[in-house]
Order: C-alpha cells, then sequence, then structure tokens
C-alpha cells in the first residue's frame, strides 16, 4: 500500500480481547461539518443557532416524549457491563467513551439534568450534567465513533439500543446546526437527483449502455440493463454504487444475468436509482420519509408489480421495517410476492424452483466465507423463515460455490463484527478509526483464512464492501478480495450457445 499512513495499524491478535481503557484515544476522530447549503438542503440551519442550549434540551425531550424506546433507553441502564468489550470501536481503539454503556452516558447524563427529579435537584449524585458547548462537542465526537450496528444491543439483558440513542443524539446536533458533511450532503443528493453519487439520468444511462456491451462481450448474450422501463414487473432500486464501483458493479451485472436467464422483466429508474436511505443514520424521519418517497413514485409512475432491492443492507434495514410506514400503502403492488423483495430472496427461489442453472464449479478458482453485514443480520429478515437473512444468502452461495467456510461462530450471525465503516462513517477523514473497527473482523478473517485458505469474502452491503476494499490492504490483505454475492451468482450461470 502507497499512501501515508499517521496512525498505527493494529496487529490482528490471536483471539479479540478486551484492549484495556485508552482514554482519549479517539476523541481526535471526528468527520467534517456540514456546510450552509448541505444543512439547508435537509431543512437543518446552516450554523449553531443562538440559544443552542435551550432548543437541544428541548429537542432531547421531544425525541424522549415522541419515541417510547429512547426515554426507557434513557432510563434502565442498570451499568452491568455486559456490553463493554461488544462494539468494534472500542476493541479497535480502547477509547472508553466507546463502550456502548459510555457512549449512551453522554446524551443519558444529560438527560438526566433536565428530565428527572433527582437530576435537577442533586444533578452531581446521579452523574447528571449540563448541556455545554464541550458535551455538545463531545456528542459530535462519540456519536460519530458509533456505526449504529446493533452488536451491544444483542448483549444488553435489557435491549437497549444504542444505535437509536446516537440517531437521537445526531437529530439532536442537525436540529441546531451542527450536522456531519459527509451523511448530510449525499442526502440531498438524493433529494435532487436520486442517488448517493449525484448522477443525473443521461450519465445512468450511458453507464448502463457500456455495461450491457461489457457483459455481451464476456458470455455472447445480449443482456439488457432497462431504464426508465414503463410496465416492467420489477423495479430494482440498488445502491448507486453499483452501478461503477468494484467490485458493487459486479453485482449489479449478476442481477442482470438472473433477470435475463430467468426472463423476468425488469427496470431501473432514473427518478430513484438509489437504494440506500442515509436519513435513517441521521435519526430524521422526515428526510427517510422524502428519500422513501421517491421509490414509491418511481413504482407509481412505471406501472411495476414488485420492488426488489439489491445489496445494501441499511437500505434492506429501512425497507424491510419502515417502507409502507414511510411511503404510505403498496397496494398497487402484487400481492403474491413480499413487499418489498430483496434480491437473495429472488435468486434464491429462482434457484429453488430450477429457474436458474448453474454450475458451480465455475468458481472453483475461489475459496470463499461471509460477512453477515449488520442491519441485514440483526436489522432485518428475509423469507419466510426465522433468521432467513442469515440462511438465504448462504444457501445461495452453496448453490453456486464448492468451497465455502464460516468464520468464528461467535463472529456470525446476529453477533456479526461490523465492518467499520457503516452508520455514515465511510468517510475519508475518518480512516483512522475505519481501520481500527475493522479489527475484530480482520481477526475472524485471519482464523478462517489460516484454517481453509480463503481468497474471497462476501458481502451483501456497499458500505461493507466499499469499507472492505479500502481497509483489507492495512492489515495484509487484498483490496479485490472483497466480493458480491451476485458476482458469484452471475459468474456460475450457464448459457446456452446462441441464448437471446
Amino acid at each position: 500500500m502507497t499512501e501515508k499512513i499517521d496512525f498505527d495499524v493494529p496487529e490482528i491478535p490471536a483471539r479479540i480481547e478486551d484492549p484495556g481503557v485508552q482514554p482519549h484515544a479517539s476523541s481526535h476522530l471526528k468527520p467534517y461539518r456540514a456546510q450552509h447549503q448541505h444543512q439547508e438542503a435537509l431543512g437543518f440551519p446552516g450554523e449553531l443557532v443562538d440559544g443552542w442550549q435551550e432548543k437541544a434540551i428541548d429537542k432531547l425531550g421531544e425525541l424522549t416524549g415522541k419515541y417510547r424506546s429512547l426515554q426507557v433507553f434513557m432510563d434502565s441502564c442498570m451499568k452491568c457491563g455486559a456490553c463493554t468489550d461488544k462494539c468494534h470501536y472500542y476493541l479497535g481503539t480502547g477509547d472508553p467513551n466507546n463502550m456502548p454503556v459510555a457512549r449512551q452516558d453522554l446524551l443519558r447524563n444529560v438527560y438526566r439534568r433536565y428530565y428527572t427529579l433527582p437530576g435537577k435537584l442533586f444533578p452531581k449524585l446521579v452523574g447528571a450534567v449540563d448541556l455545554t458547548e464541550d458535551v455538545l462537542d463531545q456528542w459530535y465526537t462519540y456519536f460519530h465513533q458509533c456505526s449504529q450496528c446493533r452488536r451491544c444491543s444483542v448483549f444488553c439483558p435489557v435491549g437497549i439500543d444504542t444505535s437509536e440513542v446516537s440517531m437521537a443524539a445526531r437529530e439532536i446536533l442537525d436540529t441546531v446546526g451542527t450536522g456531519q458533511k459527509y451523511v448530510n450532503e449525499v442526502i440531498g443528493k438524493v433529494h435532487r437527483l436520486g442517488n448517493n453519487l449525484g448522477l443525473p439520468e443521461p450519465a445512468l444511462a450511458d453507464t448502463l449502455e457500456g455495461l450491457e456491451e461489457d457483459i455481451e462481450e464476456e458470455i455472447g448474450v445480449p443482456v439488457r440493463l432497462p431504464l426508465d422501463q414503463a410496465g416492467a414487473d420489477i423495479l430494482l432500486v440498488t445502491p448507486s454504487a453499483d452501478f461503477f464501483a468494484e467490485p458493487h458493479v459486479d453485482g449489479l451485472i449478476g442481477y442482470a444475468k438472473v433477470f435475463h436467464q430467468a426472463g423476468l422483466s425488469w427496470t431501473l429508474s432514473s427518478h430513484a436509482s438509489e437504494a440506500a436511505n442515509f436519513g435513517l443514520f441521521i435519526g430524521s424521519y422526515d428526510n427517510m420519509q422524502q428519500v422513501a418517497k421517491r421509490i414509491r413514485q418511481a413504482a407509481l409512475d412505471l406501472g411495476v408489480k414488485r420492488i426488489v432491492f439489491g445489496e445494501c443492507g441499511h437500505a434492506w434495514r429501512v425497507a424491510y421495517n419502515f417502507l409502507s410506514t414511510l411511503t404510505g400503502p403498496l397496494e398497487f403492488l402484487d400481492t403474491a410476492f413480499p413487499s418489498p423483495q430483496h434480491v437473495v430472496e429472488v435468486t434464491h427461489n429462482l434457484l429453488q424452483s430450477g429457474r436458474l442453472q448453474v454450475d458451480p464449479s465455475a468458481n472453483d478458482d475461489k475459496r470463499v466465507t461471509y460477512h453477515d453485514s449488520c442491519n441485514v443480520a440483526r436489522g432485518s429478515g428475509m423469507g419466510d423463515i426465522p433468521g432467513g437473512q442469515m440462511l438465504l444468502p448462504r444457501q445461495v452461495i452453496n448453490a453456486v460455490c464448492n468451497n465455502f467456510f464460516e468464520m468464528p461462530a461467535n463472529t456470525t450471525g446476529d453477533a456479526t463484527f461490523c465492518c467499520g465503516g457503516g452508520g455514515g462513517l465511510l468517510t475519508d477523514e475518518l480512516i483512522e478509526l475505519r481501520v481500527k473497527g475493522a479489527l475484530p473482523r480482520m481477526q475472524a478473517l485471519q482464523t478462517v483464512d489460516k484454517a481453509h485458505d480463503i481468497t474471497h469474502m462476501v458481502a451483501i452491503c456497499a458500505i461493507c464492501k466499499s469499507q472492505f476494499a479500502k481497509v483489507l490492504p492495512y492489515y495484509g490483505f487484498q483490496m479485490d478480495q472483497i466480493l458480491s454475492l451476485h458476482q458469484l451468482v452471475g459468474d456460475a450461470l450457464v448459457w446456452k450457445v446462441n441464448e437471446v
């Protein structure tokens, strides 16, 4: 790797252990702040507002009143310690404020000061603190060192969800004019043009046309990637990284090959060419709703019968849990299919019904493992069976690949470790945090690699793929060792001579 590294990359240990408390170890790591235009495009003030303390305190009260779960999380922590070593950022940095309980307390201590009687009368006795600029700065720093992966909630005996606390803190920060540049700029692009990259329709059309040419050159079959095709059965919404970046684009090519071989009628939409919904990361219901409504409108405009989501973890979490709540009823879709549906579900069903012709030996040059993406594993479901979000991807892999090996069981499924770049932290100024946060996953990957000589790791999340492509080389792996699941599928499909 040629880029200059101005921080120490952790050594991969034989097993993950508590690193020991290292106060302020990551206190210097924070994302760039949003500029006026990024804030105002989302309905937030462009700079820290006058009377921001009162506005922030009022917003905290509004959120705890609006979301019963948040108030429960503020009131129910027992300080039992079950979560302390469950966060990948704490394991990678040792900063005690990255212990989930300590990060929660940054907000909880202010809540206690203004919204509990003991905190009002005897603040020092209950750890209550006044909201000051220093506290606000701590919020900005450490709530942007939470990828909202929810691993800590799996181990919490009362189910406290740090991701919801993190989203609330970020919403308060935005409300008083202190937002994060990367996430808010991305949301603004979706509002304007329908995707995270700000790609206008002509550029998107040219990209898809180029991919069609690449596919035909590869397999000798004219496979279309339709755009704005009215009357198609399926609207595919996929992360915009799928349109150009490796390994994402190979996943998009895989979807197209699957749909073509199965004879499915489908289209992309230039109005809603983005599956991701970064409104989740900042806890903004209004912005989540605006992004989601673009998808519903695109489905109505094109007259489709199904909405299928591509390989994007948090996009699927939002779609699976909230799409109809955000957009209103999707009664115009075909009730014979889940609404919405994940592309893995589509491919799994096609494989089970024999509608896809595959030769798993086509992937015999690969020895693969699978990374459970947090928002899929802990925030969604697939199929009609419990745990389908873990089972279906693995069954698809086993159908198209002969050499599949699992990472240690305590690092997969609902105990999976985050990639280290989720929750809106996939930005260059946080590369040190991202590298150190990836340590637990790198340890699990090294373990399975030593046992089975792994060549590739598969993921079904765009952020995971981007994160791993960046951080794998820091730990001695190759950036191209991360794959889209549907690249494996597409490569295993068998094509008839002169197939059209």
